[in-house]
């Protein structure tokens, strides 16, 4: 009876926990590709998961912050799903990379052409956006769910500091510090390329020097031992010259 009472006990823990815990493994979420730098540019992906057993999502729409637009934002196109891109004119227009923007991506929106994100599956719908801004830690975007049965579920509830996770959280992105150079400076392979190159080019004018160098001094010896040689045979015959009136005169 005791074994009984504890094991029954167990699978209703058991249950418990996975029934919490289940809401924090479920939310939309979104992850860069590597890192998304301040200043920089990135690919990530927002992560859709289907909750429900009987029906399938069908739509999915993000929602930019507005208070950091984003210039650019590019969709990779997904078999099964069309994607639109909805830009709007701001109420303030900012600087990036000193160019005025005056309008920004306000809403990115995905709709399945045939079932969509099944039950028991998850999609994630990939996005190129830059450049990020640099007076924040985080990007917090707001995320609509629609199933097939008309179901929408709303992801975008705030996370506040110290408190739970809401039941259905926004998606946040973590910015990183921002990269040296930005977008806009070399990387450690070019500078190393560039240096290599150099090397190369500094080498190359040095041989060619020394070669030069060494034709000269070439050149010269050939030069000294010719005038040598011609000395030497003048000398003869001069010596043949005399040698020939001696014998005349005795």
């Amino acid at each position: 009876m005791k074994a009984s009472r504890i094991a029954a006990a167990g699978t209703v823990a058991a249950s418990a926990v996975l029934a919490l815990s289940a809401p924090a493994f479920a939310h939309v979420s979104v992850q860069p590709e590597g890192v998304a730098a301040k200043g920089d540019y990135a690919v990530v992906n927002f992560k859709v998961p289907n909750e429900r057993d009987d029906a399938s999502t069908t739509k999915v729409e993000v929602s930019f912050p507005a208070d950091h637009p984003l210039s650019s934002v590019m969709a990779q196109p997904l078999d099964g799903w069309s994607v639109k891109v909805t830009k709007s004119k701001l109420d303030k227009p900012i600087t990036a990379h000193g160019q005025k923007i005056d309008e920004a991506v306000t809403k990115v929106t995905w709709t399945a052409d045939g079932k969509g994100i099944e039950a028991g599956f998850f999609q994630k719908f990939p996005l190129s956006i830059g450049a990020l801004p640099e007076d924040t830690d985080e990007l917090v975007f707001k995320a609509v769910q629609t199933y097939s049965n008309k179901e929408v579920v709303r992801w975008i509830e705030p996370q506040k500091e110290g408190a739970e996770e809401p039941e259905n959280p926004a998606p946040v992105l973590a910015l990183s510090a921002a990269s040296e150079g930005g977008h806009h400076g070399s990387t450690g392979a070019e500078d190393a390329s560039h240096t290599e190159e150099a090397e190369k080019t500094e080498k190359t004018a040095k041989d060619t020097t020394e070669a030069a160098s060494s034709v000269d001094s070439s050149d010269t010896t050939a030069r000294v031992l010719g005038v040598v040689g011609i000395v030497v045979g003048l000398a003869g015959v001069a010596y043949g010259v005399l040698a020939g009136r001696r014998r005349t005169n005795a």
